[in-house]
């Protein structure tokens, strides 16, 4: 069961999140960070798979903020338009949209009655990354190729859950030796590298890569069940 629904950050932001169901009770939820194209198809696609997994999956829209109903493709234009709109919402005064990010876990909880995940792919993984440390009630966070979590200030900041993170050895977005220098920095961090590109995960983009996107999956399952049940 998939239903679009409002949620209200502490400061009273009111924002849109797509929500799919399991079938069956759930045993936890995971909250699902888009990427820059906002909750697309694939992110909900993404969260359906979630559900079908047996958690409520919620994907909040990162970019109410500064645009709603943002739902991109992948040509050249949209990267543009997406590179724009994560510029404009990591301008915003803190906690930005980890306020959003929170409200999203406190609505999972409330709703499962489980612990709950966060996962993020490309600027949603440099978000579960700030999430781990910051937001209240993430029992296990996964980060997929989280664009600036390896870079500047943001190792520095320490998870208060288990924490996954996935890479790609060929992403020119992410330098390898970037990704080695976070691995080593927090050794409590489980680091995959797989012999692939930005996006692997995405099979809308031209950068899929079906082994990897399948062996990331199948590890941060596994994470899930061990942390969320």
């Amino acid at each position: 069961m998939i239903d679009p629904i409002t949620l209200d950050a502490a400061d009273g932001h009111a924002f849109s999140a797509y929500v799919a169901r399991p079938i069956e009770n759930p045993k936890g939820a995971v909250v699902v960070l888009q990427e820059i194209f906002g909750v697309n198809s694939h992110i909900q696609s993404v969260a359906d798979r979630y559900a079908s997994a047996g958690y409520l999956a919620v994907a909040p829209a990162m970019f109410d903020r500064v645009q709603t109903g943002v739902s991109l493709g992948y040509t050249g234009p949209d990267m543009d338009e997406g590179r724009r709109l994560k510029a404009e919402a990591e301008a915003l005064p803190a906690p930005g949209v980890l306020a959003d990010v929170q409200a999203a876990v406190n609505y999972a909880a409330s709703q499962s009655g489980g612990k709950v995940g966060v996962v993020g792919y490309c600027w949603g993984g440099l978000l579960v990354w700030r999430s781990a440390a910051e937001v209240k009630g993430v029992a296990a966070a996964a980060a997929y190729y989280g664009g600036g979590m390896t870079a500047g200030n943001e190792p520095s900041r320490q998870p208060r859950c288990p924490t996954m993170a996935h890479f790609g050895a060929h992403d020119a977005h992410i330098p390898l030796d970037g990704v080695h220098a976070f691995a080593h920095q927090h050794p409590e961090v489980e680091v995959h590298i797989y012999q692939a590109d930005h996006g692997f995960n995405c099979d809308a983009r031209g950068s899929y890569d079906a082994t990897a996107a399948k062996q990331a999956s199948e590890r941060t399952l596994a994470f899930f069940k061990q942390h969320l049940g």
